[in-house]
């Protein structure tokens, strides 16, 4: 699904990351973790194919994706800051969205299922940062696409959205896709990730389930682990 080798990138004299290696496997639902300034969304961008790298190879269902774009088509995408026209109204937003990927879309059941149909005539700029957001996943979710990638998509939810936003991943998971998450919230992360991969320093420095990383740590719940690799790096 996801082939990353080697990947270097560099912005001015800052090394965000670092010979970084990895492999997705079509399926199941991954986590992205790390401290601020650990390659993170760097990462996720330069699959997207919004940053170039400056060394390395990334692949996305099997073929290389520098200089393309059309396999973008495949890919849904949740930003950690989604820059929309604030003077549209959310109706207008999710139309405009429909007539540019002319394909199949959900947006009602979404809509229903996050309770926004009172918002659909109301301007973006006039909305919540939790009420953008569920926008935002209704854009993200609305199109039957293999893989979907989510940067922090928990801000500004209230626990019902939260709710709602865990069981719509695990029902797109069911379906075979693939989903990248990234976010601080590790509650959320233990409750919906297969496994994940945390990155430090521009690198990788675990890939694996969850209960491997405690094992590792020899911590016995995961806030802890994430806790410990965080202390070893402070005082390495």
């Amino acid at each position: 699904m996801i082939q990353v080798e080697n990947l270097h990138k560099k912005f001015s004299k800052n090394q965000v990351l670092s010979g970084l290696d990895l492999n997705i496997q079509k399926g199941g639902i991954f986590a992205i973790l790390g401290p601020n300034g650990s390659g993170k969304t760097t990462l996720i961008k330069i699959i997207l194919g919004m940053v170039i790298a400056d060394k390395g190879v990334v692949s996305v269902f099997g073929k290389p994706v520098k200089n393309k774009w059309k396999y973008r088509q495949e890919i849904e995408y949740l930003p950690q800051i989604a820059n929309f026209p604030s003077n549209l109204r959310v109706r207008e937003l999710i139309r405009m969205i429909k007539d540019l990927r002319q394909q199949t879309s959900e947006e009602e059941r979404l809509i229903d299922l996050f309770g926004i149909a009172p918002f659909l005539d109301k301007k973006l700029a006039t909305l919540s940062g939790g009420t953008k957001q569920k926008v935002n996943i209704v854009l993200a979710f609305m199109f039957d696409s293999p893989l979907i990638i989510l940067d922090e998509p928990t801000t500004g939810l209230d626990p019902a959205a939260l709710i709602s936003l865990k069981e719509l991943i695990q029902k797109e998971k069911q379906k075979g896709k693939t989903i990248l998450v990234t976010s601080h919230i590790m509650q959320f992360v233990e409750e919906v990730a297969d496994e994940i991969v945390y990155l430090l320093e521009g690198k990788i420095y675990f890939k694996g389930r969850i209960s491997e990383l405690m094992e590792k740590t020899s911590q016995t719940d995961f806030e802890h682990a994430i806790a410990a690799i965080a202390t070893k790096m402070t005082n390495a």
